[in-house]
């Protein structure tokens, strides 16, 4: 990968005073108790969601899955044999368990969309009407929030609702987004900068912002995320129409097949036994009805589980493309390290020792509120025992600020100056002072440099002149158990790369200790997209996260953009997935959840073909025994009799239904392995389960029916 080489910029530049790591970003978050649904299969959701699945049995909604159309029809001809013959308890049977299997297949689906529509409950109730402030020229008019207009100003204050999504250009407030993210603790939102998104129905709870909306009204993001967890706004997504058409094909070649078997049956003389009826429950256990059943659960259930972990997908397309993702993009700061750097040791130069250099680094930092400072106030107390002081209480101490021209910060106190700062700032000033500069006193900053840390030297003056102490390592940590993470990507066979705006030393350290395969530095908005597109270019699926309106060009090009809610609207607007707690680790938990939707796919649809091979030893001797007495030697499960064994198979058809919803809607356990590694296992697992599952389960089932006086 090409490394750009800037010029490397100033280390002090990294102790600039900032404001606090934001709230933003917490940490073991867990959504609010009834907005996300239950994460694992409730059975009582059963019960609530049969009326919709009678509902949706009729023509017009069944006709979108053709293989449970099919078994529609064969209810509807079943039950019009069995009307016509009322004294045959066969045929009012099978018409009975074949209307069953479609309402279970509806019911899939149902429990599914009903946990969305619980979701969207709660988020209406965040969705309130209310009065806008307009900014007219110097005045302001109040009108109906449903009245504003895209480009409108509006203000909004403490306890105010905000009426619309939009950005903030003027001011900076504190804002409830419970309603949004389940998040209890207030964030920042202000101007200028990548924080200034604000979603409609949130509530500012202090302080004055202008808004300017971006919006039109039933297109906010709240209108938006009811649709989508409601399941009115899910599209199938390719590979679902293309299994669609396989399983369509599947159909139509059984249909063929159990057509022509009348011909054959009236010339062997066993038109008896292949009655329509019996024809009709040979088709439907013969055609690929678990699978029919339960694919378009599977696909809201797997948006579903997005949502639980507060990731909002913009479509189903999406969620599957995170599942076949090749190559990840993600940020340095934030995702891979905590953010900021850290202390990580004192390095006396040659005359001093560690302890002097760790008193005078505490004492210089007691006045810095940056991170880094309070990380060296912290070590220094952890690793050499110094009480933490306080400004308080260095009496007539005189306190030296940090600034871009001094690059140093410090304090004057008992006759004593203390410098902490740039390697070249506080060497200058100890010249000036007429100090002395030890010898490895550079030497030691190179070498943190190179090894891609951050020195800060650290000089004192006194009675014994003006002289360099020692070095403060500053570290960018990394987070752990990141190098396992990715390690385990390594194993999905998933290319991970670091993007970072450090120069290439520094990036290059933090690259090989995290772990990831390769890494961007100084990269610019530019960098980031003809990064994508060189991927793109190789056939790879690319992933990346971003909140900025700078990200926003990268986040359209690739396949999976997800963009963070504390944002701008144009990164949310270009990515295809939100997430809700602005957690940019959580891009590795989003290419999870796509493969677990695509193996849950894959496994039950492979359960389902090789269920479907198990019934043929149940039905087919049993409707050709009588004419071909050799066929008895395929009824290897010793089935009471013909009458019993298509009873059987019809019933266990149905009940697999069912039996299976739970893993649909939780999904297949999801565990990296190599993609060969991957197929054995679920082969094993599913597909030889399939074959066997048919056999125990029609065999229980046909001793419990020949148990019924008249059938056994």
């Amino acid at each position: 990968m090409t490394i750009n080489t800037k010029k490397q910029e100033d280390p002090m530049s990294t102790v600039t005073p900032t404001r606090a790591p934001h709230q933003d970003v917490p940490t073991g978050h867990k959504p609010a108790e009834g907005r996300v649904g239950a994460g694992l299969f409730d059975p009582r959701q059963l019960v609530k969601s049969l009326p919709d699945a009678f509902r949706k049995l009729g023509p017009r909604v069944m006709v979108k899955s053709p293989v449970m159309f099919v078994v529609l029809i064969g209810s509807v001809v079943t039950t019009v044999l069995a009307i016509k013959t009322p004294g045959d308890w066969f045929g009012w049977v099978i018409a009975a368990w074949l209307w069953l299997t479609v309402v279970f297949a509806n019911l899939a689906e149902a429990v599914a969309e009903g946990r969305g529509r619980a979701q969207a409950d709660t988020l209406r109730k965040a969705k309130t009407d209310t009065v806008a402030r307009r900014l007219v020229g110097d005045s302001e008019e109040r009108v109906p929030g449903t009245e504003l207009k895209v480009g409108d100003l509006v203000v909004c204050e403490a306890d105010d609702t905000i009426p619309g999504d939009g950005d903030v250009v003027e001011g900076v407030a504190s804002v409830d987004e419970s309603a949004i993210t389940g998040e209890s603790a207030p964030v920042i939102r202000e101007s200028g900068g990548d924080r200034s998104a604000v979603t409609g129905g949130t509530k500012v709870l202090s302080d004055r912002i202008v808004i300017k909306i971006t919006t039109k009204p039933g297109e906010t993001f709240i209108d938006r995320m009811i649709n989508l967890v409601e399941g009115a706004a899910r599209q199938k997504t390719p590979n679902e129409i293309a299994l669609n058409i396989l399983l369509a094909s599947l159909t139509i070649v059984f249909l063929l097949a159990v057509v022509t078997l009348k011909p054959f049956a009236i010339y062997a003389g066993a038109d008896k036994q292949t009655s329509m009826i019996v024809l009709t429950a040979l088709l439907v256990c013969l055609i690929p009805t678990t699978i029919g059943a339960l694919l378009s659960a599977i696909g809201i259930a797997g948006m579903d589980r997005l949502v639980q972990r507060n990731v909002l997908a913009m479509s189903g397309r999406a969620v599957e493309a995170a599942g076949d993702v090749s190559t990840l993009l993600l940020d340095k700061t934030g995702t891979i390290t905590l953010g900021n750097r850290q202390a990580a040791e004192f390095v006396p130069v040659r005359g001093t020792t560690e302890p002097e250099v760790a008193d005078a680094a505490q004492l210089s930092s007691l006045a810095d509120e940056t991170p880094e400072g309070r990380s060296i106030v912290v070590l220094a107390k952890e690793k050499h025992g110094l009480r933490e002081r306080h400004q308080g209480e260095l009496v007539g101490a005189e306190w030296i600020a940090f600034t871009a021209q001094t690059r140093m910060s410090g304090v004057d106190v008992d006759g004593r100056k203390v410098r902490k700062g740039a390697a070249g700032s506080v060497i200058a000033w100890v010249q000036e002072q007429g100090g002395t500069v030890a010898e490895d006193a550079d030497t030691t900053a190179n070498r943190i440099s190179e090894a891609g840390g951050t020195p800060l030297l650290v000089a004192v003056e006194d009675d014994r002149g003006a002289r360099i102490l020692g070095v403060i390592h500053l570290k960018d940590v990394v987070k752990e158990g990141m190098r396992e993470r990715f390690e385990e990507l390594r194993r999905m066979g998933i290319k991970t790369v670091m993007i970072t705006g450090d120069n290439p030393l520094t990036a290059k350290a933090i690259a090989e200790e995290a772990g990831v395969d390769d890494f961007l530095a100084e990269a610019t908005p530019e960098d980031k997209m003809a990064l994508i597109k060189r991927e793109q270019a190789g056939g790879k699926l690319v992933a990346m996260t971003g909140d900025g309106t700078n990200d926003a060009p990268a986040l359209a090009q690739a396949d999976v953009g997800v963009a963070m809610n504390t944002g701008t609207s144009a990164a949310k607007e270009a990515g295809n997935m939100v997430d809700l707690d602005s957690n940019p680790t959580k891009l590795i938990e989003i290419v999870e959840i796509g493969k677990q939707l695509l193996i849950t796919r894959g496994a039950l649809t492979t359960f389902s073909i090789a269920n479907d091979v198990a019934k043929y030893f149940a039905i087919i001797p049993a409707m050709f025994a009588v004419a071909y007495p050799s066929l008895d030697k395929l009824n290897i499960m010793g089935l009471a009799s013909p009458e019993s064994a298509i009873l059987s198979a019809v019933i266990f058809n149905a009940l697999i239904i069912i039996v299976l919803v739970p893993l649909a809607l939780r999904g297949v356990q999801y565990r990296p392995m190599s993609a060969d590694r991957m197929l054995r296992r679920n082969l094993g697992i599913y597909g030889l389960g399939g074959l066997i599952a048919p056999f125990i389960g029609i065999k229980l089932i046909d001793l419990l029916i020949s148990l019924i006086p008249g059938i056994g």
